[in-house]
């Protein structure tokens, strides 16, 4: 019987590379893999190639192009205007509090887990896989209330000490729910201490890390597409904008850095106010601003870059264990670093010395850490090389059958509950 495998996803999986990486490894050890991922207001099915099956779910109920009922819709609330005007009048008005308020916005997530759960149970599945809590819920109710199957949680960050998770409710429905898993997954030790701490078990760590790529073709010429000068030092952020990850501390740097031009790569809330910051303090001509690429296409942008920023704020606990994607793509492209001195990533930079740690809260010390790597091009080159030594081991070639020796227990397991 061939293994498969229904993953869920609460994003529109355009930049999840740590999702990408675990289908198409699956995939290669003979997993059939469909992964159930947002999609805007219209539900879509994208064939990778010889890989796995992507279904984009979108949060409209109903999407039909016949006209017979398309004209019956429309009969239905010029009828209840002209035989019942109050009722006409209350749906008026509930139509404003749901599309002219934030509960517009929660009736959409809720049509998106409905739907989740059915494509969910309509998969032939051997195994379950949530990323992350907002997906747990229906991950449990597929593979566990309804059916009788394998769960993974697969939680890429710390959800009860995160970023706009302040509610009560995560840390008691991430309990609750982690009752009904087989196993749970955490992307390094620091977080996996944390959480035997709080719930009393020892979850699997996968690290984040990329795929290996001994050579990076620079194809996109980055100094010509921003106007700058063969000689000019790309300082690159690369990643989502948002708050709490020091960008506004760079900004505030930028005026002291001696030499180089700082390029934010990517979009996210925090993107629109950066702009405003940097026209306020008279900085475009130090900062520019790139919308995000493809996946597939980032590390030819990172390998133009002089160095990488990994510049988290100590906000929450989820930023202070922090093993991140970036840190780990900077070393995979030979851009040595300018990071924040949080554990994980200290153990990173000062083992490897692949690059410079700086309080990522104060703007001084950030501009410091440039300029020594800006100053000092042998030591930048040193690490430079560093990087090329560190990225043998920071890989996912590395990690790649720990995270397959969980499913292969998994499925080993099922056979004996089957027999």
């Amino acid at each position: 019987m061939k293994k498969q495998v229904t993953m869920f996803v609460w994003n529109e999986f355009q930049n999840d590379a740590r999702v990408l990486r675990e289908c198409t490894a699956l995939v290669e050890d003979g997993y059939s893999v469909t992964l159930l991922a947002l999609g805007g207001k219209t539900t879509t099915i994208e064939k990778r190639t010889d890989l796995f099956t992507v279904r984009r779910l979108g949060f409209q109920l109903l999407t039909t192009r016949k006209i017979w009922l398309q004209a019956l819709l429309l009969l239905v609330p010029i009828a209840i205007i002209y035989y019942f005007p109050i009722l006409a009048i209350v749906l008026l008005g509930g139509y404003i509090l749901l599309y002219k308020t934030k509960l517009k916005h929660k009736i959409h997530q809720l049509i998106l887990i409905l739907k989740m759960i059915f494509w969910g149970l309509k998969e032939e599945t051997t195994i379950y896989h949530a990323n992350d809590l907002n997906t747990l819920l229906q991950a449990v109710i597929c593979g566990k209330w309804l059916k009788k199957r394998k769960v993974i949680f697969d939680s890429h960050e710390i959800n009860i000490s995160r970023t706009g998770y302040d509610s009560w409710i995560y840390p008691l429905l991430e309990q609750f729910l982690l009752r009904y898993t087989d196993e749970c997954i955490h992307e390094n030790n620091t977080r996996a201490r944390f959480i035997e701490k709080v719930y009393h078990f020892s979850p699997r760590v996968i690290y984040n890390y990329p795929f290996y790529q001994p050579t990076i073709q620079n194809n996109i010429h980055l100094h010509e597409k921003l106007g700058l000068v063969a000689t000019e030092p790309i300082l690159l952020y690369q990643g989502g904008l948002q708050e709490g990850r020091g960008l506004d501390k760079l900004l505030d740097a930028a005026p002291h850095i001696k030499k180089g031009t700082v390029v934010f790569l990517g979009e996210g809330k925090f993107k629109a106010q950066l702009q405003a910051m940097t026209e306020q303090k008279e900085l475009a001509n130090r900062v520019k601003f790139l919308p995000k690429v493809p996946m597939e296409d980032l590390p030819s942008y990172t390998c133009n870059a002089y160095i990488g920023f990994q510049l988290l704020n100590d906000t929450c606990f989820n930023h202070y264990s922090a093993a991140s994607n970036k840190l780990f793509e900077y070393v995979m492209a030979g851009i040595p670093v300018v990071a924040c001195e949080f554990p994980e990533i200290k153990k990173v930079v000062k083992n490897d010395e692949i690059g410079v740690l700086v309080k990522s809260d104060d703007p001084l010390s950030i501009a410091q850490g440039v300029n020594f790597l800006v100053d000092n091009p042998e030591i930048h080159e040193k690490m430079h090389q560093n990087t090329l030594k560190a990225r043998e081991k920071y890989n996912w070639t590395n990690e790649k059958p720990k995270f397959l020796k969980i499913y292969q227990k998994l499925v080993e397991g099922r056979e004996e509950d089957e027999k």
